[in-house]
This record gives structure tokens, sequence and C-alpha cells, in this order.
């Protein structure tokens, strides 16, 4: 009996071949997400062999950004986006405006319309939510102040390109040349409205219902059921809002992890999502892949080129800027501007609408696919050579706010914590609570400003720079606590605390047995993973009651 076999195919040849060719990006020591983008040009149409279904493929995508904007939503309270308003929507509006402009230059330089360049560099204005997630979640900074920052422009830019896809049919549609003024002026209130009713809807209504039916479902004891309901929300919330508010499927994710995450419950939901959420991002990086053709590449090598100028250095040089401008570090800036060096999933959408109405030339479609493959291969090293970057040049600004919020280094210092973050602040309150003297090196102004409210003497810097550990005092204290999850930078700092001190006591904190042994070779006398110490203080607890 035949079987249509169009959406198995697609998601076995996708997720097997990805499985392959980021196992060997692993074994390279470069980013999976290199696999993954070339998994999906070897199952695309454009490469002999199998080829999978580039429109079930990119379905398949959009529930991966789905679930992910649901998770982010989880941990990014209406609190935090608002924390960050002054400079994600001036920032995040004035980046747009810089990278079309320049995308507009190198369309008229083409001898394209002043429309369709306009299309063109609004599609390379955005950055894709996968990728800027994937880089800040690899590092744990999606709760920081640079993350919320990177995360809040994210949004902005999500809303612009939300109006943008309503405005275009309207300017360049079944009307043509009709729309004047006057109808976009309506076009721009209808979405509005429609953004404001949908804001409304659930800040007032989904606010009080979803958080009871997630508590109901809990109160079940049915994990199944739990993580089916998670999942219901997440799709649920997303396709409503696309279908009745026709806002995007991320934003409707987004307010619906918003509100759930006001709950006890958004850790829990957070985890049942997490391996789904995973499999379908690989699906979108493989969906990104299927659609680039190799020969872009090689017919038109000058223009490629200039669109990945403009995504990565064009884009990257007006965020950093804007950072700057509104007062914040370095390091922030260096953070949000390598984050945004890329597009994505609304860049696609944008170029097919564009092309399908006949306002922008097909060649526009390939360079854009074209600069999002190759921004989105090249955007891990950048991030990961920013963030080296910071960590190896001194910052004056980082070491004046050291001489300000941390009183001199005194003989009397006994204990130093890194990281004042969910572990971090635990330590220090036990150890403030005990009345000993701490002191805490912290990048994040935040938590570093709750680190010093707690009792504790900061140090705000980069604590894998000898000179901030040594202005902590570190020669002179007993005691060294390691609270970052970072394991490669808490191994930098084991060597060097070694290094200036012998004889002091390192316990550092692991995720994986790798990181233990590597944090042991490089002097740490304990390293406490989760796993093993939870399952040890279940045991001793259950002798202890048996005895």
């Amino acid at each position: 009996m035949p079987h249509d076999t169009s959406l198995i195919g697609t998601i076995v040849a996708g997720l097997g071949v990805a499985f392959l060719m980021g196992a060997l990006a692993h074994r390279l020591r470069i980013s999976p997400i290199a696999g993954y983008l070339l998994a999906g040009v070897l199952v695309g149409p454009f490469t002999p062999g199998f080829v999978a279904d580039t429109g079930l493929a990119l379905q398949l995508a959009e529930i991966g950004v789905i679930l992910l904007m649901f998770g982010v939503g989880l941990h990014f309270s209406l609190k935090d986006l608002l924390s960050v308003r002054k400079i994600a929507v001036p920032g995040a509006i004035l980046q747009i405006a810089v990278a079309t402009a320049l995308g507009m230059m190198l369309g008229l330089w083409l001898g394209w319309s002043i429309e369709g360049s306009a299309v063109f560099g609004l599609a390379l204005s955005v950055a894709s939510t996968v990728v800027l997630l994937r880089a800040l979640q690899a590092r744990d900074m999606v709760e920081t102040e640079k993350g919320r920052i990177a995360v809040g422009w994210l949004i902005v830019e999500d809303l612009v390109m939300v109006l943008a896809l309503v405005l275009l049919p309207a300017m360049f549609g079944g009307r043509g040349d009709e729309a004047n003024g006057a109808g976009l002026l309506q076009s721009a209130a209808i979405v509005l409205l429609k953004v404001i009713g949908f804001g409304a809807f659930m800040f007032v209504v989904a606010r009080r219902i979803l958080p009871w039916v997630l508590h109901w479902v809990a109160h079940t004891g049915s994990r199944e059921l739990f993580r089916l309901a998670v999942l219901a929300i997440a799709l649920g919330v997303a396709f409503g809002a696309a279908v009745i508010f026709d806002v995007s499927f991320a934003l409707g994710a987004f307010f619906a992890g918003m509100i759930l995450g006001e709950t006890p419950l958004s850790r829990r939901a957070a985890e049942e999502t997490l391996p789904l959420r995973d499999a379908f991002a690989v699906l979108f990086f493989v969906s990104v892949g299927m659609l680039f053709d190799p020969k872009v590449l090689v017919e038109q090598p000058g223009p490629v080129l200039a669109t990945v100028a403009i995504i990565v250095v064009g884009k990257s040089v007006a965020a950093f800027a804007l950072v700057r401008a509104f007062g914040h570090t370095s390091q922030t800036a260096l953070t949000v501007s390598a984050s945004l060096a890329q597009i994505g999933e609304f860049s696609f959408i944008l170029a097919g609408l564009g092309v399908g109405l006949k306002v922008l030339p097909e060649t526009g479609r390939d360079l854009i696919l074209a600069g999002a493959l190759l921004s989105i291969l090249f955007n891990p090293i950048l991030f990961t050579l920013a963030v080296r970057r910071i960590r190896a040049d001194s910052d004056p600004e980082t070491d004046g706010d050291a001489a300000v919020m941390a009183a001199p280094a005194a003989p009397t210092v006994r204990t130093v914590l890194i990281g004042f973050g969910r572990v971090g602040s635990h330590i220090g309150g036990l150890v403030c609570g005990r009345g000993e003297q701490l002191t805490v090196i912290e990048d994040q102004k935040d938590m570093a400003a709750a680190a010093r409210a707690a009792g504790a003497t900061v140090i705000v810097g980069d604590a894998t720079k000898e000179s901030v550990l040594r202005q902590a005092g570190l020669d002179i204290a007993s005691t060294l606590l390691i609270a970052i999850p970072e394991g490669v930078e808490a191994g930098a700092i084991v060597r060097r605390a070694r290094a200036i001190n012998p004889k002091l006591l390192i316990v550092a904190r692991a995720h994986s047995d790798e990181e233990v042994n590597d944090l042991v070779r490089r002097g740490a006398d304990h390293v406490v993973m989760a796993e093993r110490e939870t399952a040890a203080r279940m045991a001793e607890r259950a002798l202890m009651m048996r005895g």
C-alpha cells in the first residue's frame, strides 16, 4: 500500500544527515551549526542525491523558532523587557536604518529599483532568533544584562519586520501604484491595533487562564500530561497569534512564555520543552542550508562578499557604536554586536514576499540566502573571537568600576567568590550569614549590586584576568569558590589562581566528567558536580533515617 512519506523523509533526512555532519564538525572542533547547514545543502534541491521537501522543512523549522522563543519568554519577564527599552527600542530602530541604507546602496549599485533595494536592505537588517539565542544560551548569557539587551533588541527587530510584512502587500500588492500615504497610514494603524490587541489579550485574559491550566495539570501528577500542556500552550498561542492577530509565531510564543515565566512552574516548563526545542532548532539550520544554491558563490562572488560585509561588519559596527553611545561598556557592546552579526528566518520570509510581489529580483533572494548561510556559519566564530578579545584586552572602564565599588583589599580577606548568579548568590548568602568576610568578583553590574547588598566586597571585572584576581586579594586569601557555569573560563581562572597563591583552597563547579577532570588537572582541590552531590546527599539522608 503506497504511503506519502514526504514529512517522514524530510525529518529522517534532515536529522540523520545533520547528525553525521554535526559529529564531523565536533570532531574537527568547529561549531556543529556548520555541520547542520552543510547537511541542508546536501539534502537540498541544488545538490545531487536525495532531495527533501523544502516547504515542509521550513514549516518544521518554524516550530523550532516557536519553541525557542517560548523558552526565552519563560526566562525573560516583562520587567526585564522594560528595563532595556531605553536602549533596545532606539538602538534596534537606528541599526535597522543603517543596515537598510547599506543594503539599498548595494542594490542600487547592482541596478535594482529603489523599492527592491529597500526590501533587500531591510532583509539584511534583522538577526536570526535561533542563532542569537543559541549563542547566548551556550554561554549562559540570556539572563544577564548583555543577554537582556540583545534579546530585547531582537524583539524590537521582530516587531518592525511584522510591520514591514503587512505594509509591503499594501504598497506593492493588488492596488500597486494606487497605494498612497493615507493607505499606508491606515495599514500601519491596523497593524498597531492588532499588536496592541494581542498584548492586551495576553496580559488581561491569558495571564489568568494559562497559569491556572498549567497548575491544574501539574497537580494531576502526570509528567506526560504536563509536557503536553506546555507544548499545547506554546504552539497554540503562537498559532492563534498569527491567525487571529496577524503577528508572528515567534512573538506569540514569546508572550506565552513570558506569561508562564511568572509562575513557579516556569523552570519545569523550560526543562520539558528543551529536547524538542533542540531537535527542531537543528531542522531550522538544515532548512536554511536547503535554500542555498552553491553556484551563487562562483557566479557572483563580489555581491556575495558585499552582502556578507553588510551583515557581519556594517550591522556589528552600527550596533557597537549605538550600545556605547547609550553609555554601556565595551564588553556589552561587543556581545550585542557579535550576536546580531547574522540574518535568518525573517530575512527569508521578507525575501520571498519581495520576489512574490515582483519588487525584489530573484538575484536579491539568492544573495540574501548566501549572506544568511555564511553569516550563520561565521557567527559562532565571531562570537567566540569577540569574547576572547574582551578577556584579552584590559578594559579601563571595568577597572574604574572596580575602584569605585570595591574597598581596597585588606589582610583579613579570607574567601573570594567568582560569580554571583543563581549558585553564587546562595553561596554568598551562606558565607556572609556566618559573619565571614567575602570578596565577590562579578562582571555583571546588576549581579554585582546584589552581591554588595548582601554585604560582600565587590570587584566588577573579568575574573580570567590576573590583575582582577590580585585586586580581589587572592594572594592572601585562604579559599577561592568558583560558581560560574562556564567550564573553559573556570579552567583559566583555576590556573591563574594557583599560580598567584599555591596554598589556596580552590573549590569549583562543573557540569560533566570532562570538566571535572580538566579543573582538577589545572589545580582545583575539589570540584562539585550537581548530579553527584545530589545523589550523595539523598543516599546519606536515606541511610540516616533508616539507621
